[in-house]
């Protein structure tokens, strides 16, 4: 069994448990002639409350159809997944998460303000409440002088801190993100990066992270979750262990602490030592 336990004081310190997910399996029935998929299999993983956890493996592992088990946007063949104690759909219901994908997924014809106040305005916040909560979200990641533009007008990196925005529109205790920097460029990247640990230390909030990038999972992670090629099984788990989140900046990639810790997981995402970091862990 593929079993990742979250460590007593993790992220927020606090062991209130944000995600459970227990002996999860999730096959896709055979299409035509074709054979099942098993996506994932096995799959067990807590995240504590303020804990920011990235999942990390090859392509096809199973990383995204882990995340989209937790948003209740798919359910697992067996087994169980509970968000906050509550199961996937009753926390989906209760809009106890956020959610950001590789894509920022903004209506053109919406302003920015009206982009980050649709939840809101879905679920019947009046409008003053609505603005005032906005205006919050956009200091908040740094787009107050661009509340009356539109999509078409702002750079990727402005368009994925909008759907940030929106994703923390209602306050949720939970946010589940898809990949949301992989299609910027490695400027933006590091930038939007910088950004999250920013926003996730002022909120609070627990985060489950997809990414392809081992730098980008150790920068903004309390831990990285290591899975196997498909069926998609929790192989490994790295802490992090690299201090606050004050820390971590762009000084903080050129850290030798850094560049151990990807050393680590690169280990244990190829299954075997990477050249030069046992001698390195033993000075």
């Amino acid at each position: 069994m593929s079993t990742v336990a979250s460590p007593g004081a993790t992220g927020a310190g606090s062991t209130t448990t944000a995600v459970t997910v227990t002996r999860v399996h999730r096959l896709f029935a055979a299409q035509g002639k074709g054979s099942s998929v098993s996506a994932l299999e096995d799959v067990d993983l807590t995240v504590a409350d303020g804990e920011f956890v990235s999942l990390i493996g090859p392509s096809g592992c199973g990383k995204s159809t882990l995340l989209r088990l937790i948003a209740d946007l798919d359910q697992p063949t067996s087994g169980t997944v509970e968000v906050f104690g509550k199961p996937a759909q009753r926390a989906r219901l209760d809009h106890d998460y956020g959610i950001a994908f590789q894509q920022a997924g903004l209506l053109p014809w919406r302003s920015v303000t009206a982009n980050v106040e649709l939840p809101l305005e879905l679920h019947g916040m009046d409008r003053r409440a609505r603005r005032d909560r906005v205006g919050e979200l956009l200091e908040l990641v740094g787009l107050s002088d661009f509340a009356k533009h539109y999509p078409d007008q702002l750079s990727g990196g402005m368009q994925q801190r909008v759907a940030i925005a929106r994703s923390l529109a209602e306050k949720p205790k939970l946010l589940l993100m898809d990949e949301p920097f992989g299609a910027l460029d490695e400027i933006t990247r590091e930038r939007m990066q910088n950004e999250l640990v920013r926003i996730g230390a002022e909120t609070g909030a627990a985060v489950v992270f997809v990414t392809h990038s081992i730098p980008e999972a150790v920068f903004l992670s309390d831990r990285v979750v290591v899975m196997s090629p498909r069926p998609g099984r929790i192989v490994d788990v790295v802490p992090s262990d690299l201090g606050a989140a004050e820390r971590r900046d762009d000084s903080f990639r050129d850290d030798a602490a850094f560049f151990h810790t990807v050393a680590r997981v690169r280990e244990h995402l190829h299954g075997t030592p990477v050249s030069g970091i046992r001698g390195v862990e033993n000075q």
